[in-house]
């Protein structure tokens, strides 16, 4: 008995999952390599200069940070000392793992103290919803899609919260193609060290 459309839909969807394990650990080596040649040490200094361009554009008045995972973009340490008309309230997320879910709480700046569910730094702050989130991308495609880590929680939130201007920072390097899957949320902008990604 041949296969059905829908036989052939759910083998595809069965797919994605594998599909994007690969191409994750693929953009992963390949930001690895990238940022160890002389050509790359100069990419925070120009994606932190067009970060702090556009941050003075949209005026946030809370901002959404991430703390930096090995080959992430530091956005913080870009941000220090800015001289802003005024200065925003800064926030970090904190994820949770049962369940699954993601809130922002109000970050002092300062090295965090203390680690979300995941091992990643955060904060003891209030609870807050920020008007414009940072995210970090592991890749990121021309339609403002991004590919993270797999844990689903920047898409959750974002779903959650329609309004948020939502910036994906990722080297240029991590520019992919992949399949877009039911819970992808597309992120307002994209920023690299070379070009804004507007879609």
């Amino acid at each position: 008995m041949g296969e059905t459309l829908s036989d052939l839909f759910q083998a595809d969807a069965s797919r994605l999952p594998h599909e994007r394990k690969a191409l994750r650990a693929q953009l992963l080596a390949q930001r690895k390599a990238w940022l160890a040649l002389p050509a790359a040490h100069a990419a925070g200094a120009a994606l932190g200069q067009q970060l702090r361009e556009l941050l003075e554009q949209l005026e946030p008045q809370c901002l959404g940070l991430y703390w930096p995972l090995e080959g992430e973009f530091n956005a913080a340490e870009q941000i220090q000392g800015h001289a802003w008309e005024q200065a925003p309230q800064l926030a970090l997320p904190y994820a949770h793992k049962s369940p699954r879910f993601m809130d922002y709480r109000r970050w002092d700046g300062s090295s965090p103290t203390i680690q979300d569910e995941c091992g990643i730094g955060s904060s003891v702050g209030a609870l807050v919803v920020p008007d414009v989130v940072l995210v970090p991308c592991v890749g990121f495609t021309r339609e403002g899609f991004r590919l993270g880590y797999g844990g689903g929680y920047f898409d959750q939130w974002l779903s959650l919260h329609p309004g948020v201007i939502s910036v994906g920072l990722a080297w240029s390097v991590s520019e992919a193609h992949f399949a877009i899957e039911p819970h992808d949320q597309p992120l307002t902008l994209v920023l690299t060290e070379r070009e804004i990604v507007a879609p």
